[in-house]
């Protein structure tokens, strides 16, 4: 039954409309040039890293802009899509957001984080932070992929027809 949530999730995905489409791959942009921008991935004069950005920053980078992307858009009404009280398509909300975090703590310069710089210093954060970077990448594409799944998943139902009841005289 797990195995199965990649496979209706994939259903659901190739059941989108342009709208959708188009909304993803705006939001994808528009994540990778937000989060590019402020880790100095992408070189700017706004922000500054002290620390140059390691190999796989670059992928994680991308594969987290198209997955946030993804997840934006499945928050998109298909143009006369009715309203659903379905709880599974309100799932996947906090998944996304703690894998959006963690995935800019991850590709982030270790020592220009406020956060770490303020609880363990300049040189621990080098020492303790940037060696679990790699950990929080991974942890943000799993969580987000998961996000993902699970909401494209609740999109994907099969309708079941319902009698209609007369009412009583």
């Amino acid at each position: 039954m797990l195995f199965s949530y990649p496979a209706e999730a994939v259903r659901s995905l190739r059941m989108w409309g342009m709208r959708r489409i188009v909304i993803a791959i705006a939001a994808a942009g528009a994540c990778a040039v937000i989060i590019g921008l402020s880790t100095v991935l992408i070189p700017n004069s706004f922000f500054s890293r002290d620390i140059s950005a390691e190999w796989w920053d670059y992928p994680v980078w991308i594969l987290m802009s198209v997955l946030l992307g993804l997840l934006i858009a499945t928050y998109v009404r298909e143009p006369g899509a009715e309203d659903s009280d379905d709880s599974s398509e309100r799932r996947g909300g906090a998944f996304g957001t703690v894998g959006g975090m963690l995935g800019w703590f991850a590709v982030g310069c270790p020592v220009c984080n406020k956060i770490a710089l303020a609880v363990l210093g300049y040189t621990g954060a080098l020492t303790y932070f940037a060696p679990l970077q790699p950990v929080l990448a991974v942890l943000s594409v799993l969580l987000l992929f998961v996000a993902v799944v699970v909401r494209l998943k609740g999109q994907f139902s099969c309708p079941v027809p319902t009698r209609e009841r007369t009412p009583l005289p």
